[in-house]
This record gives C-alpha cells, structure tokens and sequence, in this order.
C-alpha cells in the first residue's frame, strides 16, 4: 500500500524514497543543529531585504524566511533566493496560509514554507511540492493536528504572548514536538525562550537594527558555548529523556 504525507511519520515511502515529511524535519533539524536561529525578513523592499539577508548569513544564521504576503514580497523572495544560492544558503518563505501561495513560493524558489497558524490543506500542499512546512501552532489540539501529518517541527506563535512556559509546558505531552519561538524575540528574550525547551528562535528587528546587529555575535556565542556544555552532558549519559 502505498503511504501518504498526510499519514506519514518517519516512513519511506513504497518505492523506497524518503517521504516529504522525512525531509521536512531534516531540513530544519540540521540548519537548527548548526545555529538555533531563524531570520525573518518582513516588510522591507527587495534590495534592503537581501541586504539583511546577507547580515544573517554572515553571523551563521542558515535559515532565511521572507513573508510573502503581497507582490513585492514575492519579488523580495525571488531575489533573496538568488542571492543565496551564491552562498549555498536556504531561504523559504513565510505567511504562507493559502494553497496559491504554496505555489507563489515554489516559483519564486523558496526551498521550505512557514504559516502563522495551522492549516491541513497548506501544509498537504507545500508538503506534495516538496518544500518542507513550519506551521504555526498556539494550542495542544493545533499541536496534536500537526503531529498527525507527521510534522514535529512548529513554529510557536506569537511567541511573546504565549510564554517561555508554554513552550515548557507543552514539551510534556508533546517530547517530540519541536518548537521555534517566533513573534517578539529580540536579545533581551530569545536566550529565555531556549532555555525554556525551544529547540530554535526567530529573529526580525535585530538583524535590520545597526546596534542590535551589533551585539548580536554575543548572543551566537552564549548559545554556542551552551550548547557545547550541553552536549558534554549528553556524552556522558546525562540527556534529558
């Protein structure tokens, strides 16, 4: 029998190759292993948004997404895509909530979508064009929807109004839910949400802000530094299971 995305999770498909689903987590998984860091590039024209693209490139970030809620959005995205194949770098786009903009964003080459909130048909869509979905989640029945496809990365939003503890919360009967904190993450904040159980967070504000960008390197390097001392733990049999 053949599987489908929409009841697949962490299957092959019937004629051996891995599901859409299989390389919807793989993607997010290993950009996020390298930096926890997303960019989001909302609202600024097309040359100001590739040039605060490159400044995410620049400081590590691998994941680039540009919301593609009107046309000069979509124009942003394309040239985005364009500059990041120079640098073999992964940019998706964002706002994602209709089937029609699924098929804006393979056009235009986005490589994975995220939505705001959740929807079967958005997710089913960008999943059969093969571009892995980071759909938007605020409640367990959103959260248990999304499982339900297969897909375990999701973008908790807006971070800012649910919490640090929701996202520890809703670890306990999700622990293979992994969430990026998006919606008002800035330096002051984004280190909370981590160590609150996010596996990655979203950044907007800081990376088009001079002096934000600025003392950005110090967040990297508190997080790598973090990492690495987790990671020790974890070596020595200490994971939190």
């Amino acid at each position: 029998m053949t599987t489908s995305a929409s009841n697949t999770t962490g299957m092959t498909s019937s004629a051996g190759n891995t599901s859409s689903v299989d390389i919807s987590g793989q993607l997010f998984q290993e950009a996020f292993e390298a930096l926890p860091l997303m960019a989001i590039l909302r609202g600024f024209d097309v040359a100001r948004t590739v040039a605060v693209s490159r400044r995410a490139w620049d400081i590590g970030i691998r994941l680039v997404e540009v919301p593609v809620q009107n046309d000069t959005a979509v124009a942003a995205l394309r040239a985005t895509v364009e500059a990041g194949r120079e640098r073999g770098a992964v940019v998706g786009a964002g706002t994602v909530t209709t089937v029609e903009r699924v098929a804006q964003a393979a056009r235009a080459g986005a490589r994975f979508t995220v939505a705001p909130g959740f929807s079967r048909e958005v997710a089913e869509a960008s999943l059969a064009a093969g571009l892995p979905h980071l759909p938007g989640v605020a409640t367990a029945s959103e959260i248990q929807q999304a499982e339900a496809l297969g897909l375990t990365w999701l973008k908790a939003f807006p971070a800012t109004d649910l919490g640090p503890a929701w996202i520890t919360s809703m670890r306990g009967p999700f622990p293979e839910a992994r969430f990026v904190a998006t919606g008002g993450i800035n330096l002051a904040n984004a280190e909370e949400f981590l160590g609150a159980g996010a596996a990655a967070v979203s950044l907007g504000s800081v990376l088009a802000d001079p002096e934000q960008y600025a003392r950005l390197p110090e967040l990297v390097e508190t997080i790598r530094t973090t990492r690495t001392t987790a990671g020790s733990g974890l070596r020595t049999g200490k994971e939190d299971r």
